[in-house]
């Protein structure tokens, strides 16, 4: 008997046996480590079929199967998963498929992790990334991992992966990507190796011109540098005003899981129109009650502001103690005109920037998937806690379509015989 989680229908530990029905002309993929799919997402709005999907937590694969049906979804863990079998379920020759998608859990990669070895066993997952690669030698990759990764053991890693990949004979290219570049409305940095077996992929040119602190290895060098001159040809950077001015306006206490727009602002941005559910309603739209001590903290915070805002005796003893030059985004209040932060895996405004701008609350599960571009009839599944570290953990979608563009022309042009997939998507203008 299948292991109650309550308010979910778990998914399987086996996968399905029936093949997803995809269209014929669609370029396809497939998705390790998948999470709530927010690469799969970002991939089927370019024009893309995910043919399989992968992960081990429980609430983010109902939510990848919630959200793409025709995709066969798998629940356990890498380490067990035979990439023959897999084949032979989707029904794909050796060669056959078009993109390999994903990456593993960056935890043990982070730089802010609080101890960062080359045995993390976490480090060890892209050998099963490297599994599917030699199972399924599909034409293009993608590859995606935090920024920190460069920095591991020195590089050792990183250059480990780098010569897997080229060894089996993959041309590689690497570039950090900042998500703000393509029209994601938050600082967010990823590692971006691009892999093809018919010659190198070049990145995605920035559509957005933001700036952001790249503060760690390779941030001069592996980064698009933009200037002046950018800031005329390039959209203006998406604000918090512009992606979420829009949602319901609520006290703490207040939303629901579903939400119509009612009581809320006008989608006069770009972004928020191609954001909201035609359908008139949203998910996940729920504002969760503050301790005492944090409603009371929150209130001395002015938008773009942090805990130096905060009268000293109402601060955590620890943050007494702190340097009034670190942790500079804890008990943050976002900036209507800014980006938002780093979207993270919990909401707690202890650990970065949650606070509204002009609501005396925490972000809901909607705001942060809005900051990570996911549209808005996007439905995370599980427990509130869940929904906000499948979120944060999420690529965002608009930076994941980006590449994908780039990866379909390069099929395009470099396969004999491959149709042009056009698709009716809406116009990225944000503003």
């Amino acid at each position: 008997m299948e292991k109650k989680i309550p308010r979910l229908r778990l998914v399987s530990s086996q996968p399905s046996t029936a093949a997803p029905k995809i269209h014929a002309e669609w370029p396809r993929t497939i998705d390790l480590f998948c999470g709530a799919g927010g690469i799969t997402e970002g991939f089927r709005q370019a024009g893309y079929a995910c043919l399989y999907g992968n992960d081990v937590m429980p609430e983010a694969v109902e939510t990848f199967k919630l959200n793409h049906p025709g995709a066969i979804a798998d629940c356990r863990p890498i380490e067990k998963v035979d990439p023959a079998e897999i084949r032979a379920q989707i029904g794909l020759q050796a060669g056959e498929l078009d993109v390999l998608v994903g990456g593993p859990p960056c935890q043990g990669f982070s730089i802010n992790a609080p101890e960062r070895f080359l045995n993390d066993p976490r480090n060890k997952l892209f050998r099963h990334y490297e599994r599917f690669l030699e199972e399924f030698q599909p034409k293009t990759f993608l590859f995606e991992n935090v920024p920190g990764l460069l920095s591991l053991g020195d590089g050792k890693v990183f250059r480990q992966i780098i010569n897997i990949f080229t060894a089996l004979g993959y041309s590689v290219t690497a570039k950090i990507l900042f998500a703000a570049h393509y029209g994601v409305p938050q600082e967010r940095w990823r590692l971006i190796l691009l892999g093809s077996r018919m010659s190198e992929v070049a990145h995605p040119e920035p559509t957005h011109f933001a700036g952001g602190r790249a503060n760690f290895r390779g941030g001069s060098t592996m980064t698009f540098q933009l200037d002046d001159s950018d800031r005329e040809r390039l959209r203006a950077a998406v604000t918090v005003r512009q992606a979420i001015g829009d949602l319901p306006r609520l006290e703490m206490g207040e939303g629901a899981e579903v939400i119509h727009y009612d009581n809320g602002g006008s989608a006069d941005s770009g972004y928020a129109k191609l954001m909201r559910n035609p359908a008139g309603m949203t998910f996940n739209h729920y504002a969760a009650k503050l301790s005492k001590q944090n409603a009371d903290r929150m209130k001395y915070v002015k938008p773009g502001g942090s805990w130096r805002d905060i009268p000293y005796k109402l601060l955590p003893k620890g943050m007494q103690r702190a340097r009034r030059s670190d942790h500079t985004k804890r008990y943050g209040r976002l900036h209507p005109d800014g980006l938002a932060c780093t979207v993270l895996t919990k909401c707690d405004p202890h650990w970065g920037t949650v606070f509204l701008p002009d609501q005396n609350r925490a972000l809901t599960v909607r705001e942060a998937a809005r900051f990570q571009s996911f549209p808005d009839t996007y439905k995370f599944l599980g427990s509130r806690v869940s929904q906000y570290e499948q979120v944060g953990n999420a690529v965002p979608v608009l930076m994941a379509r980006a590449i994908a563009g780039q990866l379909r022309t390069h099929l395009e042009e470099r396969t004999p015989g491959t149709k042009s997939v056009r698709r009716q998507t809406k116009e990225l203008a944000f503003g």
